[in-house]
């Protein structure tokens, strides 16, 4: 993340560094705004190390990596998840049968296709999609599906390092069909002692979930708590998280 002129996407001759490896970002709890630096690369060290320092890439196709951690932050706590009567309704008549990591490419790519109001294109680049592709294959990334029939009508993805999920993106080809993934990951994950789940910024469809804001300042010391009590162990497994929850497994 030097101060050369950098061209879009991610810098070709920044090292690459492997899940194991990790980068020291400038501190987000002394950031002035939401950017926290520019440059840099999708490795997997990367990325895991700026989620462990509650930072994300966010950035558009035409620009450079820009790591980012917004204030306030934008969370949903055990407890605060709301469900409407009618979503209850729908996910008790099994309108969608939901899954976990059944099919994540599929999810990266609908998330990708979905038109943003306000938003010219993605930001989900090809870049991007080879990055979280190659971290869900390591383990750390992971998926909701909801099906109807046997056709994916929506879903979810994103990040889990400890007891801390922080989502990325979700989907819909059919109404509810990302609620139904989004609040069955939800509540398999509070079950599983999940602390919080991660939003990153305010949308109306998350607020009616039940998110609120925090000062980053909060969330940042929140984080490094958790995380302090998932220390990595030699290859990283105690910060994936425990998912046998999620496949119906002790």
């Amino acid at each position: 993340m030097g101060k050369r002129r950098l061209k879009p996407g991610p810098d070709p001759d920044f090292p690459w560094l492997s899940e194991y490896e990790r980068f020291a970002f400038p501190a987000a709890l002394h950031a002035e705004g939401d950017i926290i630096g520019v440059g840099g690369n999708l490795s997997p060290g990367m990325l895991l190390s700026a989620y462990e320092q509650g930072i994300f890439p966010w950035y558009n196709a035409d620009e450079p990596v820009i790591w980012q951690s917004p204030n306030p932050r934008f969370v949903i706590f055990p407890g605060q998840l709301h469900v409407s009567s009618s979503m209850e309704k729908i996910l008790r008549r099994g309108d969608f049968a939901v899954s976990f990591d059944r099919d994540f490419p599929a999810v990266i790519a609908g998330c990708a296709e979905v038109p943003r109001p306000g938003q010219d294109g993605t930001w989900i680049t090809d870049d991007i999609v080879a990055a979280y592709t190659a971290l869900h294959r390591a383990g750390w990334v992971h998926s909701a599906e909801a099906w109807d029939g046997g056709n994916l009508a929506g879903g979810c993805y994103g990040i889990r390092l400890g007891n801390v999920f922080v989502g990325e993106s979700m989907f819909a080809r059919k109404s509810n069909a990302s609620k139904a993934a989004f609040i069955t990951l939800a509540r398999t994950l509070f079950a599983d002692k999940l602390a919080f789940i991660d939003c990153q910024v305010p949308t109306p469809h998350l607020e009616r979930l039940g998110g609120e804001e925090i000062p980053r300042r909060e969330y940042l010391f929140l984080l490094e708590e958790i995380l302090a009590a998932a220390e990595p162990d030699f290859d990283g497994a105690s910060r994936r998280g425990h998912w046998g929850a999620l496949y119906g497994r002790p």
